[in-house]
């Protein structure tokens, strides 16, 4: 589907309001050795070239990522599958562009396909000197349009709420919670476009170290269910030490719910700066790849018990956003 817009003065603005990829999932793609499911950090990669591939053909102009959010992953796409990546434009702010992503896969002896992941991504247009520059308003014309932007302007709301909480957490090392933490140097395969690295590289980063931390608590494989209040600070440059540290703050009967944080800098320099911060939620499978129960995690300290209390805020904020678009 494409939609004409009238251009900004200054800007080549393309107008493509929505793009779809469709390639096959590879081994490659795989999470673990023992299985042929792929990894939920992949699936965010694509996640992120489709959106960045919309907004881009939207604004007609250099973008980058500055919020992803309620990630939710509703079943496993395996290697072999036949992907699909739906990007479309729902609503735009006077630099922003919220765009949903549905992920389906299917059979491709059959081609039929099932939705598996779903979410809302914001871009922002930024001009050369790296600072917003104003993208063409999208004007809805069907009752459809009128209703997923309607959803998207009400996500604002809740998404402030949901950026608040986690802003306001502090961490430190009094803790005795399960952790990970992962350090590497960005590398040039990491670059994107503009000379940054990849959103969809750092949440693939993001989810790793959450899996690490998850299933050392669970001992037992695990999968990511939901992710969300990904928030993009800053770029990483190329050459930068990265820092992904995973901290578990709750668990349910079988979630486990998992803080990342990931910081980067000059290797040279003392201090890492913070990036992205997120936070993930994990299942444990049993040997028949079906949900099982995790031992419970009992908070230890006055942070840990705090920590506790806003995961399950975070969950009770997640309640109010809608239910899954109708596709």
């Amino acid at each position: 589907m494409t939609d004409t817009a009238t251009d900004l003065p200054g800007r080549a603005g393309i107008g493509e309001r929505e793009i779809t990829l469709r390639f096959l999932a590879a081994p490659t793609d795989v999470a673990l050795i023992d299985s042929t499911a792929v990894a939920g950090g992949r699936v965010l990669e694509w996640i992120d070239k489709a959106a960045y591939a919309c907004a881009v053909g939207w604004s007609g102009g250099y973008c980058v990522t500055a919020y992803v959010g309620n990630v939710s992953f509703t079943r496993p796409i395996n290697s072999g599958e036949l992907v699909e990546v739906l990007a479309r434009l729902v609503y735009t702010g006077r630099s922003s562009m919220h765009i949903e992503v549905l992920v389906s896969s299917a059979d491709p002896q059959l081609g039929v396909y099932t939705l598996a992941t779903s979410c809302t991504v914001i871009f922002v247009a930024v001009g050369d000197d790296g600072r917003p520059v104003p993208v063409q308003q999208w004007e809805p014309v069907t009752d459809d349009d009128r209703w997923r932007g309607r959803i998207a302007r009400e996500k604002i709301a809740v998404r402030a709420d949901v950026e608040a909480a986690m802003k306001e957490q502090t961490y430190t090392d009094d803790t005795a919670a399960q952790q990970a933490t992962l350090r590497f140097l960005a590398a040039p395969t990491d670059v994107n476009w503009g000379g940054k690295t990849h959103g969809g590289t750092v949440m693939r980063w993001i989810d790793e170290a959450a899996y690490v931390c998850a299933a050392g608590w669970s001992g037992q494989r695990s999968i990511a269910i939901y992710s969300g209040g990904i928030r993009f600070y800053r770029p990483i440059l190329i050459g930068h030490l990265v820092e992904v540290q995973a901290r578990l703050l709750y668990t349910g009967r079988s979630s486990m719910h998992v803080s990342v944080h990931v910081r980067s800098g000059d290797p040279k320099a003392p201090e890492l700066q913070l990036t992205t911060h997120c936070l993930s939620v994990f299942v444990a499978l049993d040997a028949d790849g079906r949900t099982t129960k995790v031992r419970p995690w009992v908070p230890q300290t006055d942070e840990d018990r705090r920590l506790d209390a806003h995961a399950q805020h975070l969950v009770k904020l997640r309640a109010r956003l809608a239910p899954p678009y109708p596709v």
